[in-house]
């Protein structure tokens, strides 16, 4: 055999067998009791590669609020990536139905805080970019007790991720503060959002990162301060009613104990012995 044919016969053979389905699903009316059967398109595709097979199922721009019960039971058991993206979802009740998932991706969909993960040790991917999470700690909290083996995580267009695309007022030291805190809390991950995690990123997040957390106000109140301090004082939130510094009615004497405000987000650090003097930013 020649080298040149050699080398065609050692290239990993991989064949693509794509179905696409029509199927009815059937609806329940809240208001009426009625039931409505509405036609849905998905997308089952098995891709073979050197006897290896990987089972993929896209259900995207369906509009549908939760996992259809159909789907679970004639895929879930099988269905190695998952891709539910640019629907209403607001629930991922059933997706313990998919024990062997590996990839998941949930783009633009109504995700939010409520959010919550069966038992998945072999998921390895998830996206979850533009949903409407806000609390990035109750996020990888439950990722971590969830999710062992996750190495991709993408959070982008989320409020919790603050990068340009969840607002202008965002810029590259915030991002990078964010990268550190979900990397103190994930350290297994290889990808966070669309950047390959490094070495350098790691060891930094390891040192410091569990005081990297961003607080960001939530209506006319503040989230709960969760950040952790290295000193002996504990960190008392700021009260509901406090408002930003562009707020007349508010006291002049009062507008010295906000903590340091800088393009809108909040990076309070607040001693308790001491409440109203902000320590400097870390």
């Amino acid at each position: 055999m020649s080298e040149g044919a050699k080398q065609i016969a050692d290239r990993p053979t991989t064949v693509a067998v794509i179905y696409k389905y029509d199927i009815l699903l059937e609806t329940k009316t809240l208001k009426r009791n009625q039931f409505k059967a509405v036609r849905t398109h998905l997308s089952y595709t098995m891709l073979c590669e050197n006897g290896n097979v990987l089972e993929k199922l896209c259900y995207s721009g369906q509009r549908c609020q939760k996992i259809p019960e159909a789907l679970v039971k004639l895929y879930g058991p099988k269905v190695q990536c998952l891709d539910l993206s640019y629907n209403e979802i607001v629930t991922l009740r059933g997706l313990d139905g998919f024990p062997v998932l590996k990839e998941l991706v949930l783009d633009n969909n109504q995700l939010s805080d409520t959010i919550s993960f069966p038992y998945l040790p072999t998921l390895q991917t998830l996206s979850l970019n533009k949903n409407k999470i806000l609390d990035i700690q109750s996020l990888l909290l439950k990722i971590r007790q969830n999710l062992p083996n996750l190495s991709y995580l993408s959070l982008l267009g989320n409020k919790a991720c603050p990068n340009e695309l969840s607002g202008e007022e965002n810029d590259e030291e915030d991002y990078q503060r964010y990268r550190y805190y979900v990397l103190y809390h994930l350290p297994n991950l290889k990808f966070l959002d669309s950047t390959k995690v490094r070495e350098v990123e790691r060891s930094e997040a390891r040192r410091r990162g569990k005081f990297m957390n961003v607080i960001r106000p939530r209506g006319d109140g503040m989230d709960e301060i969760r950040l952790n301090s290295d000193s002996t004082g504990g960190f008392t939130p700021l009260p509901k009613s406090m408002r930003g510094p562009e707020d007349h009615k508010m006291p002049i004497t009062h507008r010295s104990r906000l903590p340091k405000i800088r393009r809108g987000i909040y990076y309070s650090i607040i001693s308790s012995s001491a409440v109203g003097s902000p320590s400097e930013v870390i």
